[in-house]
Parts: C-alpha cells; sequence; structure tokens
C-alpha cells in the first residue's frame, strides 16, 4: 500500500469516528506513527485528504452504479433498482470508511471541491430516478414522486456506514438483501 493511500485509510477511520473538524493533521500523523510535520511530504493540507477520500468513494460509486445498470435486465425497473442499491452497499461495506466520510464530511471541502461533490451526486441521484421514473410508468411501483423516492432510497442507504461493521452479526450480502427487500417494498407498495 502506497503511503499516500495509507494516509487516506487512516484519516477515513478518523474522519468517520470523530469527524473531518475535530481531527487534526496531528492526529493523522499519529496514526500513522509518524511526525505531525512528516506528514506534509506527502499532502498539502488536511482538506486534500479529505478531498481524496471523497473523490476516490465517489468514483467507486459511479463505477458500480455503471456496472450495476449495465448488467440489469433492460425494462425491469425492479431488478434495475435491485442492481444499483446491491452495488451501493458493496461500496458502503468494503470500505465503510470512506463511505462515512463521503456521505458525511463533503460540505468541510471548499467551495470548488463542494460544488464539483453536489453535481456529482446530482448525476448520481438522477440514475435512481430515472429508474424510479421508468418503475412508475411500467406500473411496477406504485410511488408517485420519483425524485422524492430517489432521494429517500439514498438516504436510507446512506445511513448504513453509521451502523455497519464488517465484523458485525450481519455479512455484507445480508444487508444488501435486507435493503433491496426494503427499497423494493417502499417502491412497490401493497402490490408487493
Amino acid at each position: 500500500m502506497s503511503r499516500r493511500r495509507a494516509i487516506e485509510d487512516v484519516a477515513s477511520e478518523l474522519f468517520r469516528a470523530h469527524g473531518y473538524a475535530a481531527t487534526s493533521v496531528r492526529d493523522i500523523a499519529r496514526g500513522l506513527e509518524i511526525q505531525g510535520p512528516s506528514l506534509y511530504a506527502h499532502v498539502t493540507s488536511k482538506e486534500d485528504v479529505l478531498w481524496a477520500i471523497i473523490d476516490r468513494a465517489a468514483g467507486r460509486f459511479e463505477a458500480a452504479a455503471d456496472a450495476a445498470t449495465a448488467d440489469a435486465r433492460a425494462g425491469d425497473p425492479a431488478a434495475a433498482i435491485e442492481a444499483l442499491v446491491r452495488a451501493h452497499v458493496r461500496v458502503i461495506t468494503e470500505d465503510v470508511g470512506a463511505a462515512a466520510v463521503f456521505v458525511r464530511e463533503w460540505r468541510a471541502l471548499g467551495d470548488e471541491r463542494r460544488a464539483t461533490v453536489l453535481h456529482r451526486r446530482d448525476a448520481y441521484e438522477r440514475r435512481f430516478r430515472e429508474v424510479v421514473e421508468t418503475g412508475i410508468a411500467t406500473g411496477d411501483f406504485e410511488i408517485t414522486d420519483p425524485a422524492l423516492a430517489a432521494t429517500a432510497v439514498l438516504s436510507t442507504l446512506n445511513g448504513i456506514p453509521g451502523w455497519y461493521r464488517p465484523d458485525g452479526r450481519l455479512p455484507a450480502g445480508r444487508v444488501a438483501d435486507h435493503f433491496v427487500d426494503l427499497v423494493l417494498r417502499m417502491l412497490q407498495g401493497a402490490s408487493r
């Protein structure tokens, strides 16, 4: 593992546990067992570390959604939303620290980077909304507001980093199964 990636991993866990604002460069250096000033040989600022974590996590969510939508059966919105939910949960459970930082700490970025995250987040959410719109049009989903439904789905999924532990009672696959069931019940309503 590169030194830069080790810095990001340690920072992810510290930002997840204490928040970006409450974590100092000294805390990150201590987690790496190096002196604070030597951290600057690898990074220019704490915000740059935050940006690297968020940018990498966003890329993983986007790539997973690309693969999920490419693999989903055409014309089957339930299969498409299932694929998107499973992909989203997989990204979270494979790197819960980075996912937690992505979900909670992006607001700490400077204006330009925050705007970039908002643009990417909106595009990502649009994928979910489009599947919901298709499901409404085909009669597969009973929900009436696709934008609100997509927001509800993602808000539900984005709560996972707050409680999920890789060594906890539920393995990642069971977490995905539960959330697929929950989301489909929400979207399909009484018809399920």
